[in-house]
């Protein structure tokens, strides 16, 4: 079965692969409208939390607690994501989601305190985490080999949009200081993401693994177009399935080959929250306050990241299938460092001219540039590709619990780590964190382009290393 894989994975460069993942990618579509709410959930707080601490007179200490509930919600809801997806499917997670999503934007919005708005951040955290887990992994499930990597893209890409016009809302909202509008509009996109879950069926895998044999037959077709490509699709999941009784954590126990690939998960969730990335998502106002921007100046500053995040993601996605993760990954690395060591050195000098100040802006958009064509995008997607079919579930979620505790590490000790070191060297200790990260992803990260999801879950059993799961000439 892993020889058919193969050899579909190269007849889906030609006419019939185009023709076959037409209406996979419309439902991928669909399914990435949960990274738009992720996006707008995670940058609205930026610009409505200086007018938050101004009506409520909180500390700092508060501040921090408001931005960093979410990613607490988000970690609680990674973790019984995996158990909801298995259950009820990935839609049935998503659908989970998007209600929730309504319900914390509605608490957030009508907020009476404090511990309520953080109370309405961390419903909106569970919702993040459960569609954070639920919409890479149906996106992977429904798209085949030579599309797979775009479409996880694409999910990014659609949380750096959200990020952006997060930031646009905040700035038009921003000289009225209506904190409650800027977090209230977000019911809109949260309605459209519930009706859009609505269309989506469960995935080929997923529907196998309830024994629904029958179904995920229908749906391939529905998926695939092409018959036989869907029949020799639906006989390399079964075969994968035959292979061990042994699911999620009972096989985390038994293989040790399984619990490689999702330690390379949660090393690779790390990274990309040590990157720094959200503390620019978070505090960018206050990062550029810090280099003597006046207020105005640090919202459209913020507002020009999120933009330059959402415009370079596309170019993730352009590239991602044609220059594969590796490559990406490492320049991705190297950007990022270099230009996290520039903001270093440049709020070390003072950045108080103006010449100082455009060079400050310049090398934090290009770190947001880097991050968005590698560490961004790719995270996700090698996470969602390295798993096997029967730890899918608990391999992801063992991933993404990492990235929302390390997220949550990070936002909810970011302005007291500037205090204590001073900003220059915050940002200079992210530059050294880049760095290393392009030593993790040479000897570790496999070449997954173009290889089915079935032929990197032979080579992972085989006991292959990990950088040869993919593949295999790959450098």
């Amino acid at each position: 079965m892993v020889g058919v894989a193969a050899t579909r994975t190269e007849s889906t460069d030609g006419a019939m692969g185009s023709a076959s993942t037409g209406r996979a990618i419309g439902l991928g579509i669909l399914a990435a409208l949960a990274g738009l709410m992720f996006g707008l959930d995670t940058g609205v707080v930026a610009g409505a939390l200086p007018f938050i601490a101004t009506d409520f007179h909180i500390p700092a200490r508060t501040e921090e607690w408001i931005v960093s509930s979410m990613m607490a919600g988000a970690a609680f809801g990674s973790l019984v994501a995996g158990s909801i997806s298995a259950r009820f499917g990935r839609t049935g997670a998503m659908l989970g989601s998007a209600l929730l999503f309504l319900a914390g934007t509605a608490a957030c919005a009508l907020a009476p305190s404090p511990a309520f708005l953080i109370g309405g951040r961390l419903v909106l955290g569970l919702a993040v985490g459960v569609a954070a887990f639920a919409a890479p992994l149906y996106i992977s499930e429904i798209t085949v080999e030579s599309a797979r990597g775009a479409m996880i893209s694409f999910y990014q890409l659609m949380v750096s949009f959200g990020i952006f016009a997060a930031f646009v809302s905040d700035s038009l909202l921003a000289s009225g200081g209506h904190w409650r509008w800027m977090l209230g509009v977000m019911a809109v996109p949260a309605t459209l993401f519930l009706l859009g879950v609505l269309f989506l069926p469960h995935t080929p895998r997923w529907l196998m693994m309830q024994g629904r044999t029958e179904r995920a037959r229908s749906v391939l077709r529905m998926l695939r177009t092409d018959n036989d490509v869907a029949e020799s699709e639906l006989q390399e999941i079964q075969a994968r399935l035959n292979q061990d009784s042994h699911k999620g954590f009972a096989l985390f126990r038994s293989s040790g080959n399984f619990r490689r690939s999702v330690l390379l998960g949660m090393v690779l969730q790390v990274m990309q929250q040590l990157t720094g990335i959200n503390v620019l998502m978070y505090y960018a106002p206050r990062v550029f306050q810090a280099a003597h921007f006046g207020t105005s100046a640090a919202v459209w500053a913020t507002t020009l990241v999120g933009l330059t995040n959402m415009a370079l993601t596309g170019v993730a996605i352009v590239f991602v299938d044609r220059w594969g993760r590796r490559p990406l990954l490492v320049l991705s690395c190297l950007i990022a460092a270099i230009s996290m060591a520039g903001v270093g050195v440049l709020l070390l000098s003072g950045a108080q001219s103006f010449s100082t100040q455009l060079a400050l802006v310049g090398f934090v958009l290009l770190f947001v540039a880097g991050f968005a064509i590698g560490e961004g995008p790719l995270v996700w997607t090698l996470c969602s590709e390295v798993q096997p079919t029967r730890g899918r579930d608990f391999g992801i979620g063992c991933s993404t619990v990492t990235n929302w505790a390390a997220n949550w590490l990070v936002s909810n000790t970011f302005l007291t780590l500037m205090a204590a070191l001073g900003s220059a060297h915050t940002f200079l200790l992210f530059a050294l964190l880049n760095g290393l990260f392009i030593v993790v992803t040479v000897l570790f990260v496999p070449e997954t382009r173009g290889v089915s999801l079935e032929t990197i879950e032979a080579r992972l059993f085989a006991g292959k290393r990990l950088r040869d799961l993919g593949q295999t000439n790959a450098r």
